[in-house]
């Protein structure tokens, strides 16, 4: 099932379209898509898909072997399979010397395992022969620690890549492709749960409720309960302290003392360890979006949805699960559940709001968006376009709001705008809730209100689209 990713395939295909050489990492968290991807770009424009796996070198130059073969129907080949990879990248270069080759090969931290002086091998390669011809090689992997590190500076091939493109989680409404069926309101309740990593989102059954969905996901022989800890074990090293800092966020201990004082750890060893949380998009620093970077007002929040419920809700009750108990937790899932979604759907008004923003119909173009916070005073976006000086407020509530409702929210937003201190800058205030009543009237008098209905119509339009 390959959904969206319209952008990284245009990047992909304008390379290709050069007719020079490309050497093109992407990498990004598992099950993020990476290979649906590359598979996709293969079925339209054809190439060769290797996979590597964690065997010996001997076995993958085998397989890569055999699978040359096939594709270039070599019998020479298939008999003599290839020694080494200076042979390997050697057949490679004579096959793209008059024609474009697309070449892939897939979890290549695997092939490093087996030989760490596989970089060294591939720049000198790169450097004598490959960028010379007209090969298009992508290489790929899911560890993105040690595919950054094929990418810094101490690295041999730092400096030969032509692009690189990292994977992210797909966003609210490209996610809900993967649920065509659902009401949005209940897919907001899915996207709290699952966040946009597609092979998550296909364990979901559209047909099910969100809580007979949960009573699968709620087992100890389930993907979803047992992918979070197979994928931060990978990644993580001493993962006992990181789970205990993640658990601490995703119980609402954002700043720096709230988590030191849940955790009982030393406030330099959770600096560090939140410093490879961020690098590796698994946790994100925000502060209030008129401060400087500088500002030591930091908040930290668990970047997907999927690991911020997985630690709220999955991992301090495991034993419920172990111990097959999964009713009894999905009943304590949802009796939580809203104020959870309170946080999951500030994220998605914040997607909202960008989209809005580049289809140009908000009273005008902000730069950046963000939260707000002040001695005890806080709004939940600011969209700011600092060389206009102009600045819009938003609160985002999920629940549904009378007209009457609605206009105290805003009144108050107001309030709250003036102690921003952006003093003559043009102000426009918006709300975004599960449902606002009267939003003709606030229109009227010019305020934005926006609900899932218009949620609903944005999807409809990047449908038809």
């Amino acid at each position: 099932m390959f959904i969206d990713r319209e952008t990284e395939m245009r990047l992909l295909e304008e390379r290709l379209k050069r007719g020079r050489a490309e050497f093109v990492v992407v990498y990004g968290r598992r099950r993020i898509g990476k290979t649906a991807l590359l598979l996709e770009f293969i079925k339209k424009h054809g190439g060769l898909y290797l996979l590597a796996r964690e065997t010996s070198e001997f076995e993958n130059l085998k397989r890569f072997s055999e699978k040359l073969a096939d594709y270039f129907n070599d019998e020479f080949l298939r008999k003599n399979p290839l020694q080494s990879w200076d042979a390997f990248f050697e057949y490679l270069h004579q096959k793209s010397l008059k024609d474009r080759l697309i070449i892939i090969i897939d979890e290549f931290p695997h092939l490093m395992k087996g030989n760490k002086a596989l970089p060294s091998i591939l720049q000198e390669y790169w450097d004598l022969k490959l960028s010379q011809e007209k090969i298009f090689l992508i290489i790929c992997g899911s560890s993105v620690s040690m595919m950054e590190k094929l990418l810094d500076y101490k690295s041999p091939l730092y400096g030969r890549r032509t692009a690189q493109m990292k994977l992210k989680p797909l966003n609210f409404f490209s996610a809900k492709g993967f649920f065509p069926r659902h009401p949005l309101e209940e897919f907001v309740k899915v996207y709290g749960i699952l966040g946009g990593t597609p092979a998550y989102l296909l364990e979901f059954n559209d047909e099910k409720s969100v809580e007979e969905n949960l009573l699968d996901y709620f087992r100890a022989d389930s993907f979803l309960y047992g992918d979070a800890l197979f994928i931060l074990r990978e990644e993580l090293e001493e993962p006992r302290n990181y789970f205990a800092i993640m658990e601490a966020i995703a119980r609402g201990k954002t700043t720096l003392n709230e988590i030191v004082n849940e955790t009982g750890l030393e406030r330099a060893t959770v600096g560090k360890y939140l410093s490879v949380l961020i690098d590796l998009d698994l946790v994100r620093r925000e502060i209030p979006v008129t401060a400087s970077w500088k500002s030591r007002k930091g908040r930290y929040y668990i970047t997907d949805p999927y690991f911020a419920f997985w630690f709220r809700y999955v991992y301090p009750n495991s034993d419920l699960i172990e111990t097959g108990q999964g009713k009894e937790l999905v009943e304590l899932v949802m009796e939580d559940f809203n104020n959870h979604l309170g946080w999951v759907f500030e994220e998605i008004a914040k997607q909202f709001l960008i989209e809005l923003n580049k289809r140009k119909e908000l009273p005008f173009r902000f730069m950046k968006i963000g939260r707000w916070w002040h001695r005890g005073e806080e709004i939940d976006l600011v969209g700011l376009n600092e060389r206009e000086k102009k600045a819009l407020f938003v609160e985002v509530k999920w629940k549904r709001l009378k007209e009457r409702e609605a206009r105290g929210i805003l009144k108050d937003l107001e309030r709250k705008a003036e102690l921003v201190g952006l003093e003559g800058w043009e102000k426009a205030y918006g709300l975004v809730a599960k449902r606002v009543d009267g939003k003709g009237k606030l229109g009227e008098e010019g305020y934005l209100a926006w609900d899932l209905g218009d949620f609903e119509n944005l999807i409809s339009d990047e449908s038809e689209v």
